[in-house]
């Protein structure tokens, strides 16, 4: 009987406990790419929660570090959600085998690099290196952002399954700059181009002032596990001299990744000026 009245007092705890997970979880999921501060009466707005529930669960939130205040009263994802998030097994290894050749990239060329992967229908960058003077980018690590307009998403999607591939090219394709690729016909001729190829370009795709060249890193098979990209200002350089170098280091990081050893500085600092 005990053993009974036990059991029920834990199920009856477990259903209390997901019904504030799962509204943590909306007041969390009501941040993105294009909302990444908000107010309370937004948060409450896009989380569909009510504004007092909102309320005591953001205030649980800050005082743990998932949540930051500012000054203003604005609320954006707190430093301790992110750093919990680089733990995820999917990115920790591959973040720290990679960032040594990111930061070598960087400081080379003085742009700014990306790592990234897939994840459904978007990319999730891992590792971003601002280069110093470089052109002004949209992404950030931990960000989210559509798999048909970056390099790196290019990347991943041209070796994502032929369905996953479809249903992205055929579906609402969102268009950033007048030179966004949204018609699914030319997309899969660029898909195609960047297997062939084997790296991609996003030329003033998501801002009109950049240019991104990005290529992929192989896991155990040759799987494409994710991507490197540099991104630079539209005009300081051609694709096709930024894709040795690129290539240079997503080649690198497939070899840390499969525990093979080796650095990509001699070969960037031989295709680089």
């Amino acid at each position: 009987m005990e053993r009974t009245l036990q059991d029920g007092i834990d199920h009856a705890g477990d259903a209390a406990s997901r019904s504030v997970v799962t509204r943590a979880l909306q007041v969390l999921a009501a941040f993105t790419e294009r909302r990444p501060e908000m107010n309370l009466t937004d948060l409450a707005r896009y989380s569909g929660l009510p504004l007092s529930t909102s309320f005591r669960i953001v205030k649980e939130l800050v005082a743990w570090g998932a949540l930051e205040r500012d000054s203003t009263g604005r609320y954006r994802i707190g430093l301790r959600l992110w750093e919990t998030a680089m733990l995820a097994p999917r990115t920790q290894g591959l973040r720290e085998l990679a960032l040594p050749i990111l930061e070598d990239l960087s400081q080379v060329t003085r742009e700014t690099v990306q790592l990234a992967i897939r994840e459904g229908s978007q990319v999730v960058f891992v590792e971003r290196i601002a280069g110093t003077g470089a052109v002004p980018v949209l992404s950030r690590a931990g960000g989210r952002f559509a798999l048909t307009a970056t390099g790196v998403g290019l990347v991943l999607l041209a070796h994502a399954p032929t369905e996953v591939q479809r249903t992205i090219v055929y579906g609402r394709v969102p268009r950033f700059t007048e030179y966004t690729l949204t018609d699914p016909v030319r997309l899969q001729r660029v898909l195609a181009d960047v297997r062939a190829n084997g790296f991609s370009v996003s030329d003033r795709q998501v801002t009109s002032d950049a240019l991104s060249v990005a290529a992929p890193v192989r896991a155990a098979g040759g799987i494409v596990a994710a991507a490197v990209g540099i991104v630079v200002r539209h005009g300081s350089a051609s694709p096709h001299a930024l894709a040795p170098l690129v290539r240079s280091s997503a080649n690198a990081v497939s070899r840390a990744l499969n525990s093979e050893g080796g650095t990509v500085t001699a070969a960037v600092r031989d295709v680089w000026p």
